[in-house]
């Protein structure tokens, strides 16, 4: 840890080694001994490898190419539009906010933008050294305090309001059951219990159902993709047991999964593809009657209408073909048109895309989506094509 943390202080006193890495071209092995002429090894290894972060997290921090990461840091930061969007509910409340397990700092980040204090905690000395260096990266440094010590260890009161990103790994895989999280499920139970209110960050694959009664989860997803579950409790806490919110539109549905039932209709003219956030959040069928849509099936996610709908909550698809779940007819079909691509979609009944791609000839220039859906009980291959949603109806 002490060297890691010394090639560290020694990349920020260093900041010409990143310009020469621009500079420098040929193979990796050809790229590094050029230049170990000038820099020791561990310090060309390191500055190699945050090269390659900071590209990689461009499309999540808008500063990225001026941060300091890790591997596993980027990996379970928080993208640095959902910290943002979390930070807004905490810039209402007074009191303290702790930042536990802050990681590289976004998150802390976020809320030191909203004009609040923070402090940050983690076992960690290189995370909380990210912290510091992110920090300064957008300004806002002198709003949060670094602390290296264990979550479990710190001592927080009343008062305190609380965000925490626990470690969601098991060795090298990432863990789903949150009593592998460390800190684990009892812990946070305990946060919940003692402090005012808070934000616990959740993988959205996780087996959070049942286990936070009596607080609001919202589930985020930002541009197609599910990113996180957060349990705001306590004086963060919204009214409605489930929230999904879709970001960067900031729409958001809240409710009661068990208040709406399945609306089941015949296959229209439209179908569509509802956001992850909204199916996770279990809020499908509120958003099928906010948007005035029905299902293929009430056992199908998959959505229908006559007329065309648009709204951040469903990819809309116009349906050319609706055929049985038959290969031959299937391949039959595809031969007729000029396709070269065709994009493969199913929830719930079992493909191997890649297996049934092979089989299609797509020697045209044209792009086709097939869904393999539930319609009414019974499995259909529907060919669609993207809907442009320049001229649907909004909701």
């Amino acid at each position: 840890m002490d060297d890691e943390l010394d090639i560290l202080r020694k990349l920020v006193a260093t900041p010409e080694i990143f310009s020469e890495i621009e500079r420098t071209t040929g193979t990796e092995l050809q790229r590094q001994a050029a230049l170990r002429e000038k820099y020791n090894p561990g310090m060309v290894r390191a500055a190699l490898l945050l090269s390659e972060l900071r590209q990689r997290a461009r499309g999540k921090f808008s500063r990225a190419e001026e941060m300091w990461f890790d591997r596993v840091g980027l990996e379970q930061s928080t993208a640095e539009v959902v910290a943002r969007h979390k930070a807004r509910r905490f810039a209402s409340h007074s009191g303290e906010i702790v930042d536990l397990c802050c990681g590289i700092g976004s998150d802390a980040i976020a809320l030191a933008r909203e004009g609040r204090t923070v402090q940050a905690v983690d076992l960690s000395p290189l995370a909380c050294e990210r912290t510091r260096l992110n920090a300064g990266v957008y300004g806002v440094a002198e709003r949060i305090t670094r602390r290296v010590a264990d979550a479990t260890a710190v001592e927080l009161t009343t008062e305190s309001l609380i965000h925490i990103d626990p470690d969601r790994r098991v060795g090298r895989q990432r863990a789903i059951k949150l009593e592998d999280y460390a800190p684990p499920l009892e812990f946070l139970l305990g946060l919940i219990e003692r402090t005012s209110g808070g934000a616990i960050k959740l993988s959205p694959a996780s087996n959070f159902g049942g286990k936070f009664g009596g607080n609001e989860i919202e589930v985020t997803s930002l541009e197609g993709e599910c990113k996180e579950a957060t349990v705001w409790y306590g004086a963060l806490s919204g009214t409605h047991a489930m929230r999904a919110t879709i970001l960067p539109e900031g729409l958001s549905f809240a409710g009661n999964p068990w208040e709406w039932r399945p609306h089941v209709g015949p296959l229209a003219r439209y179908v569509y593809d509802p956001d992850p956030a909204v199916v996770r959040a279990g809020l499908l069928d509120l958003v099928v009657d906010e948007l005035k849509l029905q299902r293929l099936d009430a056992a199908e996610e998959y959505l229908t209408s006559e007329s065309l709908v648009n709204s951040p909550a469903v990819v809309p698809f116009e349906v050319l073909a609706n055929l049985p779940n038959n290969e031959t007819e299937i391949r039959k079909w595809v031969r007729k048109g000029d396709f070269g691509e065709i994009e493969i979609k199913s929830r719930h009944v079992p493909v191997n895309p890649d297996a049934m791609r092979k089989k299609m000839s797509l020697s045209g220039q044209g792009r086709i989506t097939l869904i393999i859906a539930r319609v009414d009980g019974r499995t259909r291959a529907l060919f669609c094509q993207r809907v442009s949603s320049r001229n649907a109806e909004s909701r």
